[in-house]
């Protein structure tokens, strides 16, 4: 299972490689997911009702990863352990390494300085091989 991280799925809705290429492969092979916590980033942050339609679009072909219990014990965790390094993560990013960690999903993302510091995170490349 793959995550798509919010900076890529932006990054494909505006057309940009390699994150275009890459989760069109990720759909088309079905393993591509992405979080509840990026849905709620991507729509609101898009500004008109055609943007908003346009994301959903995209979404509808994604599985949507919950964040539940699971998922809230690993952020928990990964924000105690950055916190006490003095690295915190911020809030969004955290829940989303939660989401990732707790299904041993691999995430794809540009943020690598951010999401790399969490412990025990499977972190893809957006590169099509």
């Amino acid at each position: 299972m793959i995550v798509a991280d919010s900076d890529v799925l932006i990054d494909a809705l505006r057309g940009r490689q390699p994150a275009m290429g890459r989760l069109a492969r990720e759909i088309r092979a079905g393993t591509l997911c992405t979080t509840a916590v990026s849905v709620f980033e991507l729509l609101s942050g898009a500004r008109s009702p055609a943007e908003r339609e346009i994301v959903r679009a995209l979404l509808r072909a994604l599985k949507i990863l919950p964040f539940d219990n699971g998922a809230a014990e690993e952020a928990a965790e990964i924000r105690r352990f950055l916190d006490a390094e003095g690295t915190p993560l911020p809030m969004a990013d955290s829940l989303i390494a939660g989401i990732c960690r707790s299904t041993g999903a691999l995430l794809l993302t540009r943020n690598r300085k951010h999401f790399e510091r969490v412990p025990e995170l499977n972190l893809g490349r957006l590169e099509v091989s």
